[in-house]
């Protein structure tokens, strides 16, 4: 089984990283982290190319994320939240998904023709609220060919209790691989 990873998150050690760091060491298979803040990528620029041709014209990093997309059985996306939002970087990336979207509307195909399983995992702290980042991720998660998406796991008082000590959210971490350790224990 493969899993992709989307980290929306700019701190390789901060609440996201120790969180993803946790359920790596749970899953079985192989797995690729794509890290928005590093990784080398434009974001989409309406050149609208992709509605008269399969693909995408941009040719980055995001190129082999298309690539794994193909191939992978699951797909984590993992952000911080600011001002209620998955991160900006990590937006970046996925306006490339519209390529997607573009295929099925535009030249009536279907890109991604093996159904996934998604997750989410936010943390954050303060005043914000998730709910618009929890709805963000979960389009995202249907255009990459989702169908079964878990319940979100959430970390949102980091500013009092890191992440990794928030038991809630460290169950929650547990859930994810044994959500996606299903589906493997399904195909026998």
């Amino acid at each position: 089984m493969k899993t992709l990873i989307l980290n929306g998150s700019p701190h390789p050690n901060g609440d996201t990283a120790k969180l993803l760091h946790r359920l790596v060491e749970q899953l079985e298979g192989e797995y690729r982290i794509y890290n928005a803040y590093t990784a080398k990528l434009s974001p989409c620029m309406d050149c609208r190319a992709c509605r008269k041709q399969d693909g995408c014209v941009i040719q980055d990093e995001m190129q082999e994320i298309y690539a794994y997309l193909t191939e992978c059985d699951h797909i984590l996306i993992a952000s911080p939240v600011y001002f209620s939002e998955l991160t900006g970087k990590l937006l970046d990336l996925a306006s490339r998904l519209q390529r997607y979207f573009n295929a099925r509307v535009y030249l009536g195909k279907e890109p991604l023709s093996k159904p996934k399983r998604g997750a989410i995992l936010l943390v954050g702290g303060g005043m914000g609220k998730m709910e618009k980042a929890v709805n963000t991720a979960t389009i995202l998660l249907h255009q990459m060919q989702c169908q079964t998406i878990l319940p979100p796991v959430i970390s949102a008082h980091t500013d009092c209790v890191p992440a990794i000590e928030d038991p809630i959210a460290c169950e929650g971490i547990r859930q994810i691989a044994a959500f996606f350790h299903a589906a493997q224990d399904s195909l026998g």
